[in-house]
């Protein structure tokens, strides 16, 4: 068995060749900038690690991680464009840098590719696989839309919110590890066990993103602190504010969600901190990390083969970028 460190470099080095023809220049350089950028593999790495627990790690594998990877930066590209981001990972965004047109066909020939990949694993699998893929697709683009829809609604409940960032964020990595796990010859059960663990991992991860993107560290972070509170974005952060706040905070929220003041952040910043919220933040998070765990338990292979997903799953709700 690998390490989540192991098999992140591994993939790394796999992961670093060229995956786009040379012409035209001006489409496929973007592309090839913004996979150079980096970032932390999580979710082909998750699939690498659910296809290791049960067999050895297998040619199929390595393809679909690579096609989830594309799938992956494909959304970031036309996420970073509809939220207007300067930034991801501390350097100029595909819209910022080369422009909007350019970016929105970037990330449409990303995808393209990533079928590309998929489309070289055994027929045994192909159809069950692409069909997950294809399911996850669709509802990441669904989260996505949510997202910018709950920009312009002033009564998010928090369970919209909840559902939003499954279908945004966690059904991604819970894909990732029920497709490695599928290559693996897993059982249907554990194949679901594994789904969860993934879902539910997956909004541990995004309620921690919430908690950085308003308390994290820039240099670390490597976006914008405060990027969501400038975009009135419905985090758990604010709707817990909003639900818990007195009516004097309730009304300078509200007031400060149609503002551009410079020091809109800072003032928002206040009101949760005078409210707890980042230390209820944390305490949520953990509610979906002991979720995640145990259905990794109810996984039926010996212990001793997850200690590098528990290992993993320390890191994504304890890291600080």
């Amino acid at each position: 068995m690998h390490s989540f460190q192991e098999l992140t470099a591994a993939f790394k080095k796999r992961f670093e060749v060229n995956h786009f023809p040379a012409e035209p220049a001006s489409l496929y350089e973007p592309g090839a900038y913004f996979l150079n950028i980096g970032g932390k593999r999580i979710r082909p790495v998750l699939c690498l690690m659910a296809n290791e627990l049960f067999d050895t790690i297998t040619p199929d594998a390595w393809h679909v991680a690579t096609a989830i990877e594309l799938f992956h930066n494909f959304t970031l590209i036309h996420d970073d464009m509809m939220d207007k981001a300067p930034l991801r990972r501390g350097l100029p965004t595909v819209h910022t840098k080369f422009g909007n047109s350019t970016a929105l066909l970037t990330g449409d020939v990303m995808l393209i590719v990533a079928y590309e990949y998929l489309n070289k694993i055994a027929l045994t699998y192909l159809q069950r696989i692409i069909g997950i893929f294809n399911q996850t697709a669709k509802q990441v683009c669904e989260g996505q839309q949510l997202d910018m829809d709950f920009e312009k609604q002033d009564n998010v409940q928090p369970d919209n919110y909840l559902h939003m960032i499954t279908l945004k964020t966690s059904v991604l990595l819970a894909a990732s590890l029920e497709m490695g796990a599928i290559l693996g010859g897993a059982s249907a059960r554990n194949c679901q066990h594994m789904y969860e663990f993934g879902k539910n991992l997956g909004i541990a991860f995004q309620i921690q993103d919430d908690y950085l993107d308003a308390f994290g560290d820039p240099e670390k972070f490597g976006k914008d602190v405060g990027g969501d509170i400038r975009q009135n974005k419905k985090t758990f952060l604010l709707l817990h504010t909003l639900q818990n706040a007195n009516a004097a905070q309730q009304a300078e929220l509200e007031q400060l969600m149609q503002s551009n003041a410079t020091d809109k952040v800072e003032k928002v910043l206040t009101i949760y901190r005078a409210c707890n919220v980042d230390s209820w933040a944390k305490d949520f998070k953990e509610k979906y990390v002991i979720k995640a765990l145990q259905h990794l338990e109810d996984v039926a292979v010996v212990s001793a083969r997850k200690k590098s997903l528990l290992e993993l799953t320390d890191y994504l709700i304890s890291r600080d970028s």
